[in-house]
């Protein structure tokens, strides 16, 4: 989704249980054989209709997408904000999305592709960066965060969405030549989980002269489950590892039925662009490499069109029906896994809060509910808003409200919640004391940049000791006034003038001799800091 406009197609009416406002039933799910903190250990598969991880653990994908990969700036949005990036990765993985699901055109993969709308005071790391570079930034980093990504194929060119899989100017060779790249770039990188091929094909032309993305009919130039086949395949063959994940159509012959000709038999039954996944159960999507396809279907509420069943007298009860047939049972069926690339709404119309809960609540609760990345973070989506508030910051606490029950956050993520205000809450989780260093450290300090009302430094610390520290943690004081406002390398909280670099779970133990530098920009005045310790030693 992406500032769409038209959602034509003729809506069959279904039949409904009782009116009135309540929430959904949840899905019904098998308890799992066991359930994964965060998201799993090792690479991604699936069995039946769950994603388990590397010991055969149940995952569940709660994630969000940052997009503007796939504009004319090439990269992520909200790099021109006074937040920066990484800050901004920080708070998603606080607030409980484990997964970042990333759009990208192939126009940001040319060679000599220019990234563009970057506050070079804010993120001076990302200077002179290619779009893939500054991606690959971002990867390392949601990884240390315990997040995974998912590369979501959503424009041909960065001037729009297509409703086929290729264009008269990108092909399908194209099209699949990238993701090959793309899956040999991070081979081997677990952080990247899998494809999501290519951004809600959709109906275009009148029937029966069709001209859009089918699903079933044959024709190969438009049959978007063949071509899903031949592109998961490619992409397997390079990376068997990843996750294939296949959106739906929005009308399965592929045009929009002609709702003026008095006709009724002619009225196809349409859904969302990306939505309509109702043949797959009869033409399901064949991968050579078993236990690799999730279904991704997009879910819309009023703020993107207002589909007909928003007005149905039984609304919201209506709602479980529509969402059974179009995707659900594959699914309650236990055909395959279900995560919905996209799903959001400005929450403007009271009945998309209703929507919203509704729909949350039929995607199950815990670890065996339905995988989903909600769209957006960004506050500059024109049809839904965002999580972030337009400061890029603060959060749009309602939505957040909804979405938080069903939240599985990363391991490594933090446990800090959202303050009332929607301003993160830095103060550090209660731990147990890390165990004291045997001999001790040093520590060097390095100013990298500084600018108006703030700076970014490095703080590197040496273990000197004869012994391995594990945990690490060092800790240092700013003057009054200086504050934090990113870190990376560790979780980076403050607390009063005293600031705590915490190891990752990815890097917990600091061998003897080794040393870890821990990254930061802050506000203030920059300052040096004073009085390092390491696991409460002396540096």
């Amino acid at each position: 989704m992406h500032r769409r406009t038209a959602l034509g197609g003729a809506l069959t009416a279904l039949a409904t249980a009782a009116a009135g406002v309540l929430v959904a039933a949840a899905v019904s799910t098998a308890p799992a054989a066991a359930a994964a903190g965060g998201t799993g250990t090792g690479y991604l598969h699936t069995s039946g209709n769950k994603i388990v991880d590397s010991t055969g653990a149940t995952v569940r994908l709660t994630g969000i997408n940052w997009f503007g990969m796939e504009t004319d700036n090439k990269t992520f949005h909200g790099l021109w904000s006074s937040n920066p990036w990484r800050s901004q990765l920080d708070t998603m993985a606080r607030l409980g999305y484990n997964t970042l699901r990333i759009p990208y055109s192939n126009d940001a993969l040319k060679p000599g592709a220019t990234a563009t709308g970057i506050n070079d005071f804010v993120n001076p790391d990302l200077i002179g960066l290619s779009p893939l570079q500054i991606l690959d930034k971002v990867i390392d980093y949601a990884g240390s965060k315990g997040m995974r990504v998912v590369l979501d194929r959503h424009r041909p060119t960065s001037a729009g969405q297509s409703p086929l899989w290729y264009t008269s100017t990108v092909s399908e060779a194209t099209w699949i030549n990238d993701w090959k790249m793309l899956a040999q770039r991070y081979a081997g990188n677990t952080t990247v989980i899998g494809a999501d091929l290519h951004n809600e094909p959709h109906a275009e032309g009148t029937n029966p002269a069709a001209t859009g993305a089918c699903w079933g009919c044959g024709d190969t130039a438009r049959d978007w489950r063949l071509a899903a086949e031949r592109a998961g395949n490619a992409i397997l063959g390079v990376q068997p590892n990843w996750l294939i994940f296949v959106e739906g159509v929005s009308c399965p012959s592929g045009g929009l039925s002609n709702v003026w000709d008095n006709d009724p038999s002619n009225d196809e039954d349409c859904g969302w662009w990306g939505g309509n996944l109702s043949k797959a159960g009869q033409f399901p999507v064949r991968l050579n490499v078993a236990n690799r396809l999730v279904y991704s279907p997009h879910e819309y509420a009023t703020s993107v069109y207002r589909q007909a069943w928003f007005d149905d007298p039984s609304y919201p009860a209506n709602m479980p029906a529509i969402w059974d047939k179009y995707w659900g049972y594959l699914y309650k069926q236990n055909i395959a896994p279900i995560m919905m690339g996209e799903f959001g709404t400005t929450l403007q119309d009271p009945k998309d809060k209703i929507w919203l809960q509704n729909l949350m609540a039929y995607t199950g609760t815990g670890v065996n509910g339905m995988s989903f990345t909600y769209w957006s973070w960004n506050p500059n989506s024109g049809d839904t808003g965002g999580i972030a508030n337009d400061d890029w910051t603060t959060i749009n606490q309602p939505k957040q409200d909804i979405l938080t029950p069903y939240l599985i956050p990363p391991t490594g993520g933090g446990t800090t919640s959202p303050s009332p205000t929607g301003t993160p809450n830095t103060s550090p989780p209660p731990t147990t004391p890390p165990p004291p260093v045997t001999g001790g450290c040093t520590a060097t300090y390095k100013q990298i940049n500084s600018w108006s009302g703030g700076f970014q430094g490095e703080l590197t610390v040496k273990n000197t000791g004869t012994a391995a520290v594990n945990p690490w943690s060092a800790t240092w004081t700013w003057p009054s006034g200086v504050t934090l406002a990113s870190g990376w390398n560790a979780t980076v909280t403050q607390s009063g003038t005293t600031v705590t670099a915490a190891a990752p779970a990815w890097a917990s133990s600091l061998a003897p001799g080794a040393s870890v530098t821990v990254g930061f920009t802050a506000n203030g005045t920059a300052a040096t800091p004073g009085g390092v310790k390491l696991n409460g030693t002396a540096c």
